[in-house]
């Protein structure tokens, strides 16, 4: 007589989605998450199905599916248990903004982070409550709005206490660093930065460091820092995708990095050969990052003389800026074609 085959538990699909997290393997950690929501479903468990989903969604978003994760969100932020819980809404309002600027649809994002904010208050969970501002301040930043965004920033330094889980207070300097340097305030983007470099460990959480030394380097080179520390961040970056592994887009905002390197030491040459491959997966990116990649192809093409090509770069840059809600970096493009591409010296 055949055994009944018994149907595997919602804690043991939970606990294999977070394994395959753990793993970094986002894909199947998103498949198994949407398992453990079918069955808290079937149980009537509406709070196993909501974290359940949430899980999927955050692993969608690091997998770059950034459409699905999207309308999970979405789904998440009106469900009931969001209604009835403040908390659970900005959660998903977060995770919502998030993809939402991923996407390129600052506006959307930015609309979607003050939403999430003005759920919190300085009674909530610290880590909901400062997650939700970084939300808003990467929004603004990304659009452009830096003056919105410094804001913001100085209301989540005043959050910042010795209280804070290290981690949480390593992203809280991480982000405030992001928009001193989107400001042109360089030596206040160092400085919170080195802050955010002492507090993380690599120990704890080696995928947060690869992202945190990436962005860093890229916020150091669109400074025009390109300094022995900017390299050490460029090589740890590197370093540890290559142990944790990466998404495509990690890759490629990897690979435009270097690229920036080049062209910031002198080889435009080398700058352009690895522009030239990122070029063609442009697409695959948020229209903010695949703007900036056309900006600086535009700089290296002109650098080695090659003029027209570098108008036809500045052009799809300014497009690209436009599509992400990027008003001020479209402008800057258009504004280095108008005198033309040799006098232009900007990021």
């Amino acid at each position: 007589m055949r055994e009944k085959k018994v149907a595997p538990s919602y804690a043991a699909v939970e606990l294999e989605a977070r394994g395959h997290r753990a793993s970094h393997d986002f894909t199947r950690a998103a498949d198994g998450a949407r398992s453990a929501a079918d069955i808290a479903l079937d149980e009537g468990d509406s709070t196993g199905w909501w974290n359940m989903t949430f899980l999927q969604a955050e692993n969608l978003l690091d997998a770059g599916d950034f459409a699905e994760c999207t309308a999970l969100a979405k789904s998440l932020s009106e469900a009931s248990l969001a209604a009835a819980s403040p908390q659970h809404r900005a959660r998903a309002l977060t995770m919502l903004a998030n993809s939402l600027r991923s996407e390129g649809l600052l506006e959307q994002a930015i609309e979607t982070a003050a939403s999430a904010v003005g759920l919190v208050d300085d009674d909530a969970d610290m880590e909901i409550d400062v997650h939700a501002r970084q939300a808003l301040i990467a929004a603004f930043g990304e659009s452009g709005k830096l003056g919105e965004a410094w804001k913001e920033c100085l209301s989540l330094s005043a959050r910042i206490s010795d209280e804070m889980d290290d981690q949480l207070a390593g992203k809280a300097y991480w982000v405030i660093g992001n928009v001193a340097f989107l400001g042109d305030k360089v030596g206040e983007g160092l400085h919170y930065h080195e802050l955010a470099a002492e507090t993380f460990s690599p120990s704890r959480n080696l995928d947060v460091w690869a992202k945190f030394n990436k962005a860093s380097a890229a916020m150091r080179l669109a400074a025009e820092v390109a300094d022995a520390a900017t390299l050490r961040c460029i090589e740890r970056a590197e370093l540890a995708t290559e142990v944790v592994g990466g998404s495509e887009e990690e890759i490629l905002l990897l690979r435009l990095n270097r690229a920036h390197w080049n062209y910031l030491a002198g080889d435009a040459a080398a700058a352009l050969e690895l522009l030239e491959d990122i070029k063609g997966n442009a697409d695959q990116l948020p229209s903010q990052i695949a703007g900036e990649i056309f900006l600086l192809m535009a700089r290296a093409q002109a650098e080695t003389g090659n003029q027209e090509a570098a108008k036809e770069s500045l052009v799809e840059a300014a497009h690209r800026f436009d599509k992400a809600g990027a008003p001020q970096r479209a402008r800057q493009a258009r504004e280095m074609l108008s005198p033309g591409p040799d006098s232009q010296q900007g990021s």
